[in-house]
């Protein structure tokens, strides 16, 4: 399945953009991905070449030094980087976090950060949304965000805020009108673009946490935080809704990243089918081999196109949030289909460390809850689409 894209209909371009890819990931093979697991380390290099190349600009107009190309070609470059083994969670949250900026940024935070992602002189990468105490129910975060003469004050906490370690800037959504004084809970909440740098040791506390996969996850603690005016993005209590198409974004890019995981297993798991002999014959010949991952890659090229259909839907500036949620439900579940027809395929191999198998299918797991848990996605198709009644 090598070298297939979300769509056979791709031009000329996506199809280079993919082969160049691939041949930036050969550079980083399994061994670099398996030291930086053991070692739980950031791939520092890779995303470095990511980021020399153009790929982490991918999105970022070309007025502000970016390449300008639209959401499709940022998922050809995450399916590809995970079809050849590598893991995009390392930084491709700089791809769709941008998007807020982009969009409802003023003209000056625009011009001042933009040119500075797009060369790779600094890291977007650190998003701050998620609570302890909150979960998936955005609305109900805790974290304040007081208007103190030319400052605001910020104080709350936040989870599974993924590379905030290895980021220059933060996204963070904060409260700014207590709820009790909203008429709806999706007003009264602000996104700020925080200069991390400034801000560590000064009210701003980070503290990993060691998960399943390197994953780089930690949590973030802020304690009378004064953060400047101007780093507030758009107006005050709109941010949630600035936020709903960067997540729309995500879980299109995600799903891109879940197509090529099933990919990569899929080559793997076949390869090893066709040469691996038991009781004198090819392991390949057996049904209970084929039809496993004969299924997986019939959901995986399905799961493709729906990718396909979302990311142009996105371009179109269409609302996409049945489009994403389906794409990402589809590939995350395709994804994993593919993993576990791997593991039965290689038996007992399939733990060893030196096969890749077993850091992918733990990487691969966690697009079963994040960035949005399956559950809330049928929750969301359930009462948006069709019009069944709220059920939380």
């Amino acid at each position: 399945m090598s070298g297939q894209g979300t769509a056979s209909e791709e031009d000329a371009g996506t199809a280079e953009i993919r082969a160049a890819v691939r041949a930036l990931c050969g550079r980083f093979p399994g061994p670099y991905w398996r030291e930086l697991d053991r070692r739980r380390e950031y791939p520092t290099a890779f995303v470095a070449a990511l980021t020399e190349a153009g790929f982490l600009g991918a999105l970022i107009p070309e007025e502000f030094g970016g390449s300008g190309l639209g959401l499709r070609a940022a998922a050809a470059v995450l399916e590809e980087v995970h079809a050849s083994g590598g893991n995009g969670g390392a930084c491709h949250a700089q791809m769709y976090m941008m998007g807020t900026v982009l969009r409802h940024g003023s003209d000056e935070q625009k011009r001042f950060w933009l040119p500075q992602l797009a060369r790779g002189s600094i890291r977007l990468q650190a998003f701050g949304v998620t609570e302890p105490t909150s979960g998936s129910d955005t609305l109900a975060l805790r974290t304040t965000a007081v208007a103190e003469g030319d400052h605001y004050v910020v104080n709350g906490q936040k989870i599974w805020t993924s590379r905030a370690e290895h980021s220059d800037l933060m996204l963070l959504l904060a409260r700014t009108t207590p709820q009790s004084e909203v008429k709806k809970r999706t007003e009264g909440l602000s996104v700020f673009l925080i200069d991390m740098r400034e801000a560590l040791g000064r009210g701003l506390t980070i503290r990993p946490i060691r998960t399943m996969m390197n994953h780089a996850t930690t949590e973030v603690f802020l304690e009378n935080l004064r953060i400047p005016k101007s780093t507030l993005v758009g107006q005050p209590g709109h941010g949630f809704r600035y936020i709903l198409d960067g997540m729309n974004a995500e879980r299109t890019l995600i799903a891109a990243e879940c197509v090529g995981d099933g990919r990569w297993f899929i080559d793997k798991a076949t390869a090893y089918a066709r040469d691996r002999k038991v009781f004198g014959r090819p392991i390949g010949m057996n049904q209970g081999i084929q039809f496993p991952l004969a299924r997986a890659y019939a959901s995986l090229r399905a799961a493709a196109l729906a990718v396909a259909h979302a990311a142009r839907r996105f371009e179109e500036g269409a609302r996409t949030g049945e489009e994403a949620n389906i794409a990402k439900l589809l590939a995350s579940e395709a994804s994993w289909a593919a993993a576990e027809a791997c593991v039965q395929t290689f038996g007992g191999f399939a733990f060893a460390e030196e096969y890749d198998i077993e850091r992918k299918y733990r990487e691969a797991r966690l697009y079963q809850v994040a960035p949005i848990s399956t559950n809330l996605i049928l929750a969301y198709l359930a009462e948006h689409v069709l019009e069944l009644p709220r059920s939380y």
